[in-house]
């Protein structure tokens, strides 16, 4: 499932109820289907001080955000979309993908928060799988990875028997979205393999 896509139609399809001025929306969506995110966010920056709780500027504002690399702003705005439309699917993906990725950026790694992130995104998948109610590859896979990467983090500190554990339950957590991804999608050769290193891992924590 495409949610970026999901998100352009859903705008287009409003447009002419959007609060902030035609000119403006015309420029944020062309930057857009461009991949110019960067004008978009200024555009949207600009919908979003005129109208602050406009669903459809915060939708787009996130997910430019997202794509320029400003996780934290990303993370933000998403979280104010979800404050407006709490069943809004693609905000708790996106923010879930923007929390995994700070988590997993190298200049976080001294940075106490970084298991905040971890737990987080997972929490942002898992919503997102529940509101969607169907069985999504894309988010069962991004829930895997999370669970993989928190597993490996929480891994590097383990001393005693039930962290070890705590370890092995969250790879295992990771096959299990795995394992449903290639019932969707068989024969996919990175979940296999994804697969096969969530066992080695567990094989190396026994």
């Amino acid at each position: 499932m495409n949610y970026f896509k999901q998100a352009v139609l859903g705008l287009c399809l409003f447009s002419s109820a959007t609060c902030f001025a035609q000119s403006n929306y015309d420029k944020s969506m062309q930057a857009m289907m461009k991949g110019d995110y960067k004008t978009a966010v200024v555009q949207l920056e600009k919908a979003d001080t005129r109208d602050p709780d406009n669903a459809n500027v915060l939708k787009m504002l996130g997910y430019s955000y997202f794509q320029n690399g400003e996780f934290e702003k990303s993370i933000s705005t998403y979280s104010r979309l979800v404050v407006i439309k709490p069943n809004e699917v693609s905000a708790y993906y996106y923010r879930g993908k923007a929390r995994l990725n700070i988590a997993n950026d190298p200049k976080e790694s001294l940075n106490s928060m970084r298991e905040n992130f971890y737990t987080a995104s997972i929490k942002d998948f898992t919503k997102a799988i529940e509101i969607s109610g169907e069985e999504d590859s894309q988010m069962l896979q991004n829930r895997a990875l999370a669970y993989k990467d928190y597993a490996i983090f929480r891994s590097f500190k383990v001393k005693k028997k039930e962290e070890k554990a705590a370890c092995i339950a969250l790879f295992n957590n990771s096959i299990a979205d795995f394992q449903k991804v290639l019932t969707l999608q068989p024969l996919r050769k990175d979940i296999i393999d994804w697969v096969a290193y969530d066992k080695a891992q567990i094989l190396s924590l026994k």
